[in-house]
């Protein structure tokens, strides 16, 4: 090797040796919902995956569903790591998508992405900072309208179906729900019902305190759609537990769910416990990715990027239900 071969190694090795350097100083802080949820570990699985890979540090907060504590927790990582903080993914707890959180962390240089909502809260902020900020959500209105063919296929002389939607402030469960009522044939009523977080325990508790009530046993009920799997299993355990303390007057029904992980919804689907569940692909990977382009690359991306979902099994594979009426 020549003088020159040799001083071109030396200055390619010392640019890789600077990129890395600079990879390394990347940090990124990831805020979820709850640990207790399915989906939501495998966000913090997917954004590990990619943080591994890109070799940058991501520190995961889970805010146990309360918007308050995720607000301040956000705060906090904002003024401890200051500059240091590259950017920030928030998946908001509440109706909330934090707009004084955001700022602060605009204002000091701290990328903002809004995971599973729109981008409607970001525009001032795209507009007076240069600092990335963006929203990459499922598409949470098409997961509705899967829904509504799920159920157009297994009930195709219609019927009545037992909703249970998410929490309230949620903008996944509004846009999954208008989704739903707006492709649902004609010949569907539904019944909704809501539960306050997006646990197991929320759809249990939600579903058991409806079939409490004298009226719901001379409500005709034929087939049950929860917002999530976690939802649709509590609903299924309320059910069964009713069923235990005395002749039901529903038929055996199918439950349907949302988020379709390989290891829950998709076995629960296989082992018989859902009829049928909608694969949502985590969005917190991706969400990673884009981010760390944008830093390296000082860019502002679009305002929102959707990820597409689809049924499982294929809505070509259902078959009617059993209990559906004539």
């Amino acid at each position: 090797m020549d003088s020159r071969t040799q001083r071109g190694a030396r200055i390619q090795t010392a640019g890789l040796d600077d990129l890395v350097c600079y990879v390394s100083k990347i940090k990124f802080v990831l805020s979820l919902i709850t640990s207790e949820n399915d989906y939501q570990r495998e966000q913090a699985r997917a954004a590990e995956t990619v943080a591994q890979r890109l070799q940058i540090s991501l520190e995961i907060l889970y805010s146990d569903n309360d918007s308050v504590t995720q607000s301040s927790q956000l705060l906090d990582a904002i003024h401890k790591y200051k500059s240091e903080l590259s950017g920030i993914l928030v998946e908001p707890a509440g109706g909330t998508g934090f707009p004084q959180v955001a700022r602060a962390a605009a204002a000091a240089g701290t990328a903002w992405v809004l995971l599973n909502r729109d981008a409607g809260s970001l525009t001032e902020l795209r507009r007076t900072f240069p600092t990335p900020a963006f929203a990459v959500s499922s598409d949470h209105v098409e997961v509705g309208r899967l829904q509504a063919r799920q159920l157009a296929t297994l009930l195709p002389m219609g019927g009545s179906v037992l909703c249970i939607q998410g929490p309230t402030g949620s903008a996944a469960a509004q846009q999954r729900m208008s989704g739903l009522q707006e492709a649902k044939p004609m010949n569907i009523a539904l019944k909704v019902l809501k539960s306050p977080n997006w646990t197991e325990e929320g759809g249990y508790h939600a579903v058991l305190s409806w079939l409490r009530l004298t009226t719901s046993r001379q409500q005709p009920i034929n087939a049950i759609a929860g917002q999530n799997d976690l939802i649709a299993l509590g609903a299924r355990r309320a059910f069964e537990e009713v069923k235990a303390d005395g002749p039901s007057p529903w038929p055996d029904l199918p439950f349907l769910g949302v988020d379709g992980l390989p290891k829950t919804g998709q076995a629960w689907v296989t082992k018989g416990s859902l009829a049928a569940t909608i694969v949502v692909p985590p969005v917190a990977g991706p969400a990673l990715e884009l981010a760390f382009e944008a830093i390296t690359k000082k860019k502002q991306p679009a305002d929102l990027h959707l990820i597409p979902a689809h049924s499982f099994p294929g809505i070509e594979s259902l078959r009617p239900s059993v209990g559906t009426r004539p």
